[in-house]
């Protein structure tokens, strides 16, 4: 089981969970790419099937559960998956079937109620609550979501049903595969502070190191820990989880058109291997994706980078943050985090991009200062430098590190 695999705490009681209130629900695909490409392939399901480049230098884009039981992950080299499950059989990806079984997906999500708030291609949330009337409970409709999606489109789904977001992400995430699992308003703090530190939104491998050295092991230990002691060890992200332990997340779904995006790519002569030069080049691609949000009066919510191997290979991560953002340093900030979490290793790339989706104007979306915040700090900075590059041209300004030869 990977660090991100939890399974479900035991519930008080036998009677069906009471899913008044939980009109959130969180739609995650199970094993999408390795599930979709199977289509074609059905002699062999329930077998080992990894997605991905065939030669030792291609990457692993997904794998059926059978293959994640030997330790095999997205993003691993080939070569590692192979010796992890010599067994496995490698089949190409077909981004255009994912793509448009994704549509289909999507568009049975819009078809129950207009919010949807699309993650990726293959998991979104939905907030039901319009449609309990015409539809029937929330647990209903997610049985209906997940009988449709299996009917039309041949694969399978987990459903989390919860009061908030954070909860029904955490649900979905304990029910795979194929499951659903309702969190009860009443058993919301129990679900949660039963779960390790590691299920909490936010924390990586080194936030839950830290945490581990500071005796916090369970989300229970957060809870109960004084919030001004959080603060001091982790600074504002110490309050954020805080109220994570106790169930709490105020933020609603919010409808994402998935066209609405701004972004830049970047295709290298040669394929790169250098962590440094793609941190550069991270920078720069997300220097420019925040300089066009500003020049269109937009901010967005939404950070994802796409990351092409040298066999072709193509893979996305995104992370969504609280508030909507068009500093340059912030989409920097979490671009960069995103691909270093992806433990490459000098895998070689042929393309890397920084995209900023969730768009909205920026005069509706006011900007929430934070108590540590200087007088002028990353925002200021922008602005500077647009009217720098406004007066005297693309280039005449920019990072120090971007100065050195690409």
């Amino acid at each position: 089981m990977s660090r991100r695999q939890f399974r479900p705490p035991p519930r008080a009681g036998a009677a069906p969970p009471d899913d008044t209130g939980c009109t959130i629900l969180h739609v995650d695909m199970d094993a999408f790419f390795a599930n979709a490409s199977l289509l074609a392939r059905p002699d062999l399901i329930g077998t080992p099937v990894v997605i991905g480049g065939a030669g030792n230098r291609g990457v692993v884009l997904s794998a059926t559960y059978e293959a994640r039981a030997f330790g095999v992950t997205s993003a691993m080299p080939m070569g590692r998956a192979r010796r992890l499950c010599p067994q496995a059989t490698v089949l190409p990806p077909d981004h255009e079937l994912y793509s448009r079984i994704s549509d289909a997906v999507m568009a049975t999500f819009e078809s129950i109620t207009p919010y949807v708030e699309p993650l990726s291609l293959d998991e979104a949330f939905l907030d039901v609550s319009g449609a309990v009337r015409r539809l029937g409970s929330p647990a209903t409709i997610a049985s209906q979501i997940r009988d449709t999606v299996h009917d039309e489109q041949g694969v399978t789904c987990s459903v989390g049903v919860a009061p908030t977001k954070f909860v029904a992400k955490l649900a979905s995430g304990v029910c795979k595969p194929d499951g659903l699992l309702v969190v009860p308003v009443a058993e919301v703090v129990t679900f949660v502070q039963q779960l390790p530190v590691g299920a909490l939104w936010g924390v990586g491998e080194k936030t839950e190191e830290h945490l581990g050295r500071l005796g916090l092991v369970t989300v229970a230990d957060i809870a109960h820990t004084p919030e001004a002691t959080l603060r001091r060890a982790l600074g504002a992200t110490g309050s954020h989880l805080h109220d994570l332990a106790w169930g709490r997340d105020p933020r609603r779904v919010e409808p994402v058109h998935r066209e609405k995006s701004i972004g830049a790519d970047e295709t290298f002569p040669v394929d790169v291997d250098d962590p440094a030069y793609i941190h550069r080049e991270l920078l720069r691609l997300s220097q420019k994706t925040a300089r066009r949000m500003r020049s269109a009066g937009l901010v967005g919510r939404t950070i994802s980078i796409k990351v092409r191997f040298a066999d072709f290979t193509t893979i996305t991560r995104s992370k969504t943050l609280r508030d909507p953002t068009d500093v340059s340093q912030e989409v920097y900030a979490i671009a960069v985090s995103l691909y270093d979490a992806l433990g490459l290793q000098r895998a070689r790339l042929r393309l890397v991009g920084v995209r900023v989706e969730g768009l909205v104007k920026a005069a509706n979306a006011p900007v929430q200062p934070t108590l540590d915040e200087p007088e002028h700090g990353w925002r200021d900075a922008d602005r500077a430098l647009d009217r720098a590059v406004a007066r005297f041209g693309s280039g005449s300004v920019g990072p120090a590190s971007l100065l050195r030869k690409r």
